[in-house]
């Protein structure tokens, strides 16, 4: 019953390493770069929701919303002025400037709002027990994560498939200078998935603050760097690897957090070494194509 329970805690933690590391795979599989400021979008989007509804007096589900477009509007503004001045160069340097990027952004939220944990702002949801059986129970909180993550996911899947855009951004991320001469407006496919990416990771700080009731201006650094285990679990570029990762990585976590207490190893340690038994093992990851040396 014990691993049941532990199981179902993992699930919804899964969901929302999936909401932050499906953008990280999508900018990945366009661009091949490793965007290392997208933890900060995640942390965005939690303080952008808490503005809407504190200072704005917004519903929340409208803040919700609200977070997610200035998040967007976000992501695109990085890639604008981060990263496509850098497009082509060594990847070392696109590397380098997007953790500068998560510095600044960090420390002016900081500024703007101190570095203390505050509590994430009344929304009227009350967290209640949902007993499943006689001694499995799950809370009302971890339902909406899952159904959150499952619509994002099936939303973010139809985008993919049935717009004319989702499919310039699968065209691009099978090869962007092919679809640059097929006439694919390269530029502004890569604005759209960093903007489809920096919405998702803002809903999932959304919802781990709400459900943690806290937030703080470095929130996004660890669930940043697990994302990219996550990414690098199921393979990079691949959003079906990914969400299995995250599963695999929330249910892993829970499962050592319910049966390894007291132990040497931090939970938080746990995706680290899971990433590096996968490069040594795999590295291409769970869904990756393995790449032939030339």
């Amino acid at each position: 019953m014990v691993f049941i329970q532990q199981l179902i805690n993992g699930i919804s933690i899964g969901f929302i390493y999936i909401l932050i590391a499906v953008g990280l795979t999508m900018v990945y599989g366009v661009l091949k770069l490793l965007h290392f400021a997208h933890g900060t979008i995640y942390m965005v989007g939690a303080f952008s929701a808490m503005v809407g509804m504190t200072y704005l007096h917004m519903h929340f589900l409208v803040a919700f919303l609200f977070a997610m477009v200035i998040s967007g509007v976000m992501g695109i503004l990085i890639e604008r002025f981060a990263y496509r001045p850098l497009r082509g160069a060594h990847p070392i340097t696109t590397l380098i400037s997007g953790i500068g990027i998560a510095i600044v952004l960090e420390n002016v939220y900081q500024v703007m709002f101190s570095s203390d944990t505050r509590a994430f702002p009344e929304t009227g949801i009350e967290t209640s027990i949902i007993q499943l059986t006689e001694s499995i129970t799950i809370t009302n909180m971890k339902l909406i994560i899952i159904a959150a993550g499952i619509v994002g996911l099936g939303s973010l899947y139809a985008f993919l498939k049935f717009t004319k855009m989702g499919l310039a951004i699968q065209a691009t991320s099978q090869d962007l200078r092919a679809a640059s001469l097929m006439g694919v407006n390269v530029n502004r496919v890569v604005a759209v998935t960093f903007m489809l990416g920096s919405a998702l990771a803002a809903a999932a700080g959304i919802l781990v603050a709400l459900n943690f009731n806290s937030m703080y201006p470095t929130m996004g650094s660890i669930p940043g760097l697990k994302a990219f285990c996550v990414v690098v679990l199921g393979g990079l570029g691949s959003i079906p690897g990914t969400i299995i990762g995250g599963l695999i990585l929330g249910i892993v976590e829970s499962l050592s957090d319910g049966f390894m207490t007291g132990m040497v190893v931090d939970k938080d340690a746990i995706a680290f070494i899971i990433l590096i038994l996968i490069l040594l093992v795999k590295p291409s990851g769970l869904f990756g194509k393995n790449i032939e040396k030339v």
